[in-house]
């Protein structure tokens, strides 16, 4: 249960996907449990830098620190790059393989 607006965020990745113009293969997309707002982003590759890199700019410094974050065993999401962020107090919530991106949030 979420008490308040842009507290709790899932994050997954979309793709990869049809190619028309350029490099772009995949999308990241993280979603507020609580309006649904969505923030999403194109990228080439999706390694933890980059995601790492669209958490910061896109989520943490439009809507401030949040408490936690839900993603899946994804490698971009358990390797170092991403989870830096746990010296902010950031929780880091895993969803269950039986229920993959970020159990329909995304």
């Amino acid at each position: 249960m979420v008490a308040w607006s842009f507290n709790k965020w899932a994050i997954d990745i979309v793709g990869p996907i049809t190619t028309y113009s350029g490099e772009i293969k995949f999308l990241v997309v993280a979603i507020d449990y609580f309006t649904k707002w969505v923030e999403e982003k194109a990228l080439a590759t999706i390694t933890g830098r980059y995601i790492r890199n669209f958490f910061w700019e896109d989520i943490v410094c439009r809507f401030g620190i949040l408490n936690e974050i839900v993603s899946n065993n994804g490698t971009q999401f358990e390797g170092e790059p991403f989870r830096s962020y746990q010296e902010l107090n950031i929780k880091q919530s895993f969803t269950s393989i039986a229920h993959p991106h970020a159990n329909g949030q995304v």
